[in-house]
């Protein structure tokens, strides 16, 4: 079966489900109410959204953000006198949190608000770093795919000139340019990371630009920008969306890399990389400090692969699995896998005639 015949069963299959949902509550749902169904039917990815949500509260409101305050009483540059090691006092004395729930480091920082600060800061790199990348990406690819000719070429080029350029190479070059700021280094690493995006959205175009509302524009005299910001780029939006949050994911795996490099985030701000980096040698005396801030990259790179898995396939349901194919627990552990051998071997044995030894017998093996 070709891949066109697939897609359209995948496309009829959605249009159905979509046809059911709405003859189920007895009234007609828009575009944007469908995906958000369709989104919120995806458990993994409304689990990651509210997981992803409570460490960005979590991380903003604990010790505040500028001028606002937070709950938590310690700073993260504040020292003190080291209690019990350093050792992270969860669940003593009858107290959820403690004086130092994550810990202390060397000259008694508490950890909590250290990991929480690195959080801060490698959380507004990324937001940074997808909006710019998504930004350029969006403006370069629309005009590529609208103008075509020449001006198609030499942006086209341009992208594979940063294609070819090792993205973590090109990346410590900018992100010694930023200094300490942290927005500086998002939109430094938004100038590096942008060509994805530009791909997309250039494709993307190029197939809405033969439909007819676009020719029937065309045709009555609407300048380009409005066509592209008009019609274009609105049509693109589940494009844009789905590859903006990888975007996220991937620029807090680069500001990770970077930092543990040393060519991120500089001292004396911290974010998740630069703590892994300045207490890698203290893994096998004091692990805590390098459980706490890797525990969180994992779970926001992960919150945030689920997040884009549930809008793509919200937005495209030529691309949604069905509730069959996504892997379960059983599925990933193998257990499906040996069920199914267990089946076969039986099915094979009923087939030769091979009767089980056991079942003609009762109690300790006696035939009936």
């Amino acid at each position: 079966m070709s891949n066109d015949k697939i897609s359209q069963q995948m496309v009829d299959l959605a249009e159905v489900e979509d046809t059911k949902l709405q003859q189920k509550s007895r009234h007609s749902y828009s575009q944007g109410q469908l995906i958000r169904r369709r989104f919120f039917r995806h458990k993994p990815a409304v689990i990651s959204l509210v997981v992803l949500a409570a460490v960005v509260i979590l991380a903003f409101s604990s010790i505040g953000f500028g001028p606002v305050p937070g709950w938590w009483d310690q700073h993260y540059q504040a020292t003190g006198s080291i209690i019990d090691g350093g050792r992270p006092m969860m669940f003593q004395d009858g107290s959820i949190l403690g004086e130092h729930p994550f810990g202390q480091e060397n000259v008694g920082r508490d950890y909590f608000a250290m990991v929480m600060r690195g959080a801060q800061q490698s959380l507004i790199v990324a937001f940074v770093t997808a909006l710019v990348s998504s930004i350029i990406g969006i403006a370069l690819g629309a005009i590529a795919g609208y103008f075509r000719g020449w001006v198609e070429s030499v942006i086209m080029r341009l992208t594979d000139f940063v294609i070819v350029v090792p993205t973590l190479v090109f990346a410590a070059m900018l992100g010694n340019i930023a200094g300490s700021s942290v927005v500086m280094l998002g939109v430094l690493l938004g100038c590096a990371t942008w060509t994805g995006m530009c791909r997309l959205v250039r494709a993307e175009v190029l197939r809405i630009r033969e439909m007819e509302y676009v020719s029937a524009a065309i045709a009555m005299g609407a300048a380009p920008s409005r066509i592209i910001i008009k019609h274009m780029i609105p049509n693109s939006i589940g494009v844009i969306i789905v590859n903006a949050t990888f975007a996220f994911v991937a620029a807090i795996l680069l500001e990770t890399t970077l930092s543990y490099l040393g060519m991120g985030v500089q001292r004396p701000e911290v974010s998740l990389g630069l703590l892994i980096e300045q207490y890698q040698n203290a893994f096998t005396t004091r692990p805590w400090l390098f459980w706490f801030p890797g525990l969180f990259i994992i779970i926001i790179a992960l919150a945030g692969n689920f997040i884009g898995d549930g809008l793509r396939d919200a937005f495209d349901p030529r691309q949604a699995r069905t509730r069959d194919s996504r892997p379960s627990l059983g599925g990933v552990l193998g257990l499906r896998s040996i069920q199914r051998a267990f089946r076969l071997k039986n099915e094979v044995g009923m087939s030769e005639g091979i009767k089980d030894p056991y079942s003609e017998t009762t109690g300790s093996g006696r035939k009936k």
